[in-house]
């Protein structure tokens, strides 16, 4: 490192700072030297160079300063590693007197987290004065009395400056009386000493006139000086003598005020007030000891008047004298060393260090989250760290190496369980008893996305009726992320699919903020009844998580269509006309009218009325079957030709109805009214006919038998999940439901051919939709003209399609077990009533 001098005249202290400004690891530090009062910016040392850690742009690792009383005084650059004065250095207001100055700097570095300790030697320039307490100093020598050899203590001087630029000498204006002597104490202070070399005489001169210089070695060499005034006075012959020359006292630090730790005793071998004794500290006292202990001048008790700390200092020296109050005083003196013990009375001090304010709550076990440094200021056993405790019922524990405490992670963290961790750090030592002390630290868990949203409801369901407005609200799918920030901002949308060909989005549009979805354009009953669509919740956090929900949106009919009538057919001009025998009698069926509705349910439920009538006596029709039978047998005096006027009508609400007229004309015989080879002839051999019929009674027996098969594998495979099939409570009400809905029923003639069949719906709630299959009986076979069966959607196809949405089992389940049992009875009554044919 490079230190710079504070001025050009400090040659000798450049030197020696190069010699101390030498880094290396002691007791596993970095010790760095620099010279006080350096100028802001004075580099200290490069801490990147000599810890081998290399600093670019590029690079995210980082040096910074940690907690400490030496911290403010210094900088480090983040880019260069250079460590920089950062403020003014004053050895004397940091240290005092002692002649070892070291402040401790925490370095941490970021990206990976380490952890290092700086020694800072601040080395001692002369830049203070030798200075004298008091401006003169006077001492009464009694003449004749004071033989030669006779010692005198003069005033010391103080200098805060250490070692070589503190106090090395004290020189003595020349006189022919009095020398100089100068000892080294203990301590190291100089104590300059008067010796008397001439025997005085007051008559000659009575006073004295000397000066005293004290020098330092620093460099510049600084020096103070005083005026020593001697006044010779006449015989005063015994000075007051103490039992001891030294006294030694060991002490313990914390000793109570005002507790009395010696009682000096001097005597004087004179009478009266030549023998009247006062103690006081001399000037070779310490101001620092004499802010510790106190003396009684008439007792000689010494007293504890200050905190005695051995941590502020562990050795003292009180100079003493006893002076007696005769005409001409005399003194003596002594010297008391105290030596101050170390008790236990200062707790462990704990310091944090992390660079980290947050962890991630997927960090792994063992992740380092900062480092611990425990000091005690006391000595021994008493400033030894036994122990260093984390609070119980938390992720985290302390690991040691070299003396040194890292607290790292010892268990899974979770945000969503635990935000915030308040640890508490115990320290205890060694001594006795042992001192504690403790530290909260605060940590902060931060969020991961490791929760995927979840929707409120397994299965939403939305019904509309149909021909809505376009942008009808249909329904809300709502979900939920326990994470917080982006990693809960949630977008909703509708996978891709296809409807009959056609885009899912050209049906419904959802709205990514909210969940709400709308209906894209109108629906049509008689095209589409259930929509089923798979919607997306998604998250935005890296990487985003998801969940799948099934909505289906159910089209409920409206009565928009009008019946139509299969038979008779009335087309354009044409008038159907049906004939019948003069002999025919009441209850004779005349011809039965077929109507559908493309509607369902009650809208769909068509009921049969006779509007005009050239005979109203004559004629009547079954509501419900369209069956035009003869009340009463014929009259001579009956038309020959009667017109009637049939209404069918629906159940919806405004009802919807339709009207067909029909000619009946009476006929004398049976002969005339065509047979039922005839129809045959006209249309398709009977033989043909049977075997369409067979064909489409085999081919339905094959789809149902493939589909029994499917759904009963699958409810197998759903058993080995511990569901049954057979107990599902919602598949037996929907199965009791879908069973009562589908009433298969076959009409046959007299003859025991089958006239036709009705498979009629009938909802629990509502009156069903009838879907005849209308086969014409004898006299009808010449006007029957096949019509095109109508399309409903397939309960089997709408289950399998609903099977491939994952979120939906539950439905999808109860469909399954409706449409076996569904089929599997419609399937055994219609064979049941075939073989009645």
């Amino acid at each position: 490192m490079d230190c710079q001098r504070p001025s050009n005249a400090w040659k000798w202290q450049v030197l020696y700072c190069f010699c101390l400004c030498s880094w290396g690891w002691v007791s596993g530090q970095l010790h760095y030297s620099i010279l006080e009062e350096s100028e802001t910016g004075t580099l200290v040392g490069n801490i990147a160079h000599d810890l081998g850690i290399a600093l670019t742009k590029s690079n995210k690792q980082r040096l910074r300063l940690g907690s400490g009383g030496g911290s403010k005084f210094f900088a480090v650059d983040q880019l260069s590693g250079d460590l920089t004065v950062n403020g003014r250095i004053d050895r004397e207001s940091l240290c005092g007197s002692n002649l070892n100055c070291l402040l401790y700097l925490e370095i941490a570095t970021e990206n990976p987290l380490g952890f290092y300790s700086i020694e800072i030697e601040i080395v001692d320039i002369n830049d203070n004065a030798p200075i004298f307490s008091n401006p003169g100093q006077i001492i009464n020598i009694t003449e004749l009395a004071t033989s030669p050899g006779v010692r005198f203590p003069l005033q010391m001087a103080q200098d805060p400056d250490v070692g070589t630029n503190s106090v090395s000498q004290y020189r003595l204006s020349p006189n022919p009386h009095f020398s100089l002597s100068v000892t080294n104490r203990k301590d190291g202070t100089l104590i300059a000493v008067l010796i008397l070399e001439k025997v005085l005489d007051r008559e000659e001169k009575g006073q004295h006139s000397l000066i005293l210089t004290a020098f330092d070695d620093g460099e510049p060499k600084r020096s103070g000086s005083i005026q020593v005034t001697i006044i010779v006075l006449d015989i005063n012959d015994n000075p007051p003598v103490f039992d001891q020359q030294q006294y030694k006292i060991n002490l313990l630090e914390n000793i109570p005020l005002t507790s009395v730790i010696i009682k000096l005793n001097a005597t004087d071998l004179d009478d009266g007030p030549n023998a009247e004794i006062i103690y006081f500290f001399d000037d070779h006292t310490l101001d620092s000891a004499k802010k510790i202990f106190e003396l009684n001048s008439n007792t000689g008790e010494i007293y504890i008047a200050g905190i005695l700390d051995f941590e502020e200092s562990h050795y003292y020296e009180l100079s003493v004298r006893a002076r007696d109050r005769g005409i001409l005083t005399m003194e003596g003196q002594t010297l008391i060393q105290i030596e101050v013990e170390d008790i236990n009375d200062n707790i462990p001090e704990i310091f944090f260090t992390s660079n980290v304010n947050e962890i991630p709550e997927n960090a792994a076990i063992g992740t380092v989250v900062g480092y611990i440094t425990v000091r005690d200021k006391d000595s021994g056993k008493n400033g030894e760290i036994i122990v260093l405790d984390v609070s119980p019922n938390v992720p985290f524990k302390c690991q040691s190496f070299n003396n040194r405490y890292s607290l790292v992670t010892s268990g899974n963290l979770d945000r969503e369980k635990v935000s915030q961790y308040n640890i508490i750090l115990t320290a205890s030592d060694l001594g006795s008893p042992p001192l504690h002390n403790h530290t909260t630290i605060t940590l902060i868990i931060s969020d991961v996305n490791d929760n995927a949203p979840m929707f409120s409801q397994s299965v939403y369901q939305a019904f509309i009726k149909e021909n809505n407005e376009a942008g009808s609200l249909l329904c809300t799918v709502s979900a939920s992320d326990p994470d917080i920030g982006d990693n809960a901002k949630l977008k909703y949308s509708i996978a891709e699919s296809h409807i009959d060909g056609s885009s899912t989005s050209s049906f419904i549009y959802i709205n990514g903020e909210n969940g709400n979805i709308y209906a894209q354009r109108s629906f049509d009953y008689e095209q589409v009844q259930v929509l089923q669509i798979t919607t997306r919740v998604e998250d935005s956090g890296s990487p985003a998580l998801f969940s799948n929900v099934s909505v289906f949106i159910f089209i409920l009919d409206t009565n928009d269509n009008h019946p139509t009538v299969l038979y008779p057919e009335n087309a354009g001009e044409f008038i159907p006309q049906e004939k019948i025998p003069m002999s025919a009698s009441a209850g004779y069926l005349v011809t039965k009218v077929s109507a559908v509705d493309l509607d369902s349910g009650h809208n769909a439920w068509l009921a049969y009325s006779l509007l005009e009538s050239s005979s109203p006596t004559l004629f009547q029709i079954s509501e419900y079957t369209g069956e035009i039978r003869t009340i009463r047998g014929l009259h001579e005096t009956d038309n020959a030709e009667q017109r009637l006027v049939i209404s069918v009508r629906d159940h919806g609400q405004p009802a919807l109805s339709t009207t067909v007229t029909i000619h009946v004309r009476t006929v004398e015989s049976v002969q005339d009214i065509p047979k039922s080879s005839d129809f045959l002839s006209h249309s398709k051999p009977s033989s043909d006919l049977t075997l369409y019929l067979i064909i489409s009674l085999v081919a339905i027996s094959l789809v149902s038998l493939v589909t029994f098969i499917i759904l009963l594998v699958r409810c197998l495979r759903k058993d080995t999940d511990s569901i049954s099939c057979g107990s599902c409570p919602l598949s037996k009400s929907h199965s009791q439901t879908y069973s009562d809905q589908y009433k298969p029923t076959l009409y046959l003639n007299s003859d025991g051919t089958l006239k036709y069949m009705e498979v009629r719906m009938v909802p629990a709630e509502t009156q069903g939709q009838s879907y005849p299959t209308y086969f014409p009986t004898a006299t009808e076979q010449n006007h029957f003209i096949p019509t095109k069966p109508l399309l409903f959607p397939n309960l089997t196809d709408l289950t399998q399609e609903a099977g491939h949405t994952s979120d939906s089992s539950g439905l999808n389940e109860s469909n399954e077990l409706l449409s076996l049992k569904d089929i599997f009875v419609l399937y055994l009554s219609f064979w049941k009533n075939i073989s009645k044919i």
